[in-house]
């Protein structure tokens, strides 16, 4: 077992993704989790472990499984997303691929269920009933406050874009084959693509209805840098196996191979997985920071100026002496880099200040239109008008 803890697509996509809507519905009730800060908020998501107990023991080492016999949380998971949610948010124009995916684990394989174009409830309804086909909605940030208030919080935890699918399972059914992903908990651009299209990533599940059965193995690719389907007689068997309750929360870091079902003769099963840190590793930082380097390097070096040698792109194997030579290059990088306090991204930290979710806010936004203290930095609480201005207007009909 995992570390526990018992406190006392393939559809066609179509049109330009929706962008934050206005509420389905609120949480029924104060949430229980602390909305004060970013690390209040992952302090108590994570409770009763201590943060510095995760990062120490378990971040990107091991799964922590939370089981809480919590009634007040447990109702606040199920207020997050349920089944029934799914009627008006197909009333919304939602769309195979894009927003949906319906699919069925058929022999150890994934067999997809999508229809193409816009998705209908009763043809939805009926692929879950009869079917007994996986509904896997994405990012429903888009739609639901309390998801968006929760990943806006953990992407300035993190610093890192954090995504969401809801996976709704019927009983006795399971909708994916074993696999690993390449997210540790999903980032907005790349972690809104379909489940198949995935990078690594840190995952977090929160179970909301019903119970799921999980069945997680050791890595064949410890950190996985891509998302991969494998097969059972490879995994061998089950490092840990456990039931999923409302209420309760998962873990387990990229590279993890796992596998769900919804256990017969009771009802359905949701769960969110919410991930982060896909394509943050050193290497992916490396290769961000590693152009704007030779780029300022080159400008004060004439040697990474001159052109390399005639017909060197023709060779089927780098020479020697270019080896060599690019060898002292980088050495000679890695000595200016020791002196510079300042790295270029080229693309990483772009991403993330473009594609972050605006900061969630409650209000008409008039008293942010002439601030009398600081403009809000990333981690603040509060809104800049133009995001305000850009709710409201995708709010009006």
């Amino acid at each position: 077992m995992p570390k526990k803890v018992k406190p006392a697509g393939d559809g066609k996509e179509e049109g330009p993704v929706p962008c934050k809507q206005v509420k389905l519905e609120a949480a029924g009730g104060p949430s229980p989790l602390n909305h004060d800060s970013p690390s209040g908020l992952f302090e108590s998501l994570i409770s009763p472990v201590k943060t510095e107990t995760f990062f120490k023991e378990f971040w990107e080492q091991k799964p922590l499984l939370i089981q809480r016999d919590d009634p007040v949380l447990a109702t606040y998971y199920r207020s997050l997303f349920r089944l029934s949610d799914l009627k008006s948010l197909c009333s919304r124009g939602m769309y195979y691929g894009r927003d949906v995916n319906v699919c069925r684990c058929v022999n150890g394989k994934k067999k997809v269920l999508n229809k193409d174009g816009k998705v209908h409830f009763l043809q939805l309804r009926k692929d879950f009933d009869q079917k007994r086909a996986t509904i896997q909605f994405h990012q429903p940030q888009r739609f639901k406050d309390e998801l968006w208030r929760i990943q806006e919080k953990l992407e300035c935890y993190f610093g890192s874009l954090v995504g969401s699918n809801v996976y709704i399972t019927p009983a006795g059914s399971q909708g994916l084959p074993p696999h690993y992903d390449d997210v540790e908990v999903r980032g907005e651009e790349t972690a809104r693509l379909r489940e198949d299209e995935l990078l690594p990533a840190r995952v977090f599940i929160l179970q909301l209805e019903g119970e799921k059965h999980w069945r997680l193995y050791h890595p064949t690719v410890p950190l996985a840098r891509e998302y991969s389907l494998e097969a059972e007689d490879r995994i061998g068997r089950p490092a840990h196996e456990f039931t999923l309750k409302p209420g309760d929360l998962l873990y387990f870091p990229r590279g993890t191979v796992h596998q769900a079902d919804t256990p017969s003769g009771l009802a359905h099963s949701t769960h969110v997985t919410i991930s982060t840190y896909q394509s943050s590793s050193w290497g992916d930082f490396l290769l961000d920071t590693i152009s704007g380097l030779v780029f300022d390097t080159a400008k004060a070096d004439v040697e990474l100026r001159a052109g390399i040698p005639r017909q060197l792109l023709l060779q089927v194997e780098t020479t020697a002496v270019a080896t060599r030579k690019l060898s002292g290059f980088l050495r000679m990088l890695a000595d200016r880099l020791e002196g510079t306090r300042e790295l270029l991204s080229a693309d990483m930290k772009k991403d993330f200040a473009m594609n972050r979710l605006p900061p969630y806010y409650v209000g008409d936004g008039a008293e942010l239109s002439t601030p009398d203290t600081a403009w809000p930095c990333l981690i603040s609480r509060f809104c800049v008008m133009a995001c305000v201005q850009l709710e409201n207007m995708e709010t009006q009909p």
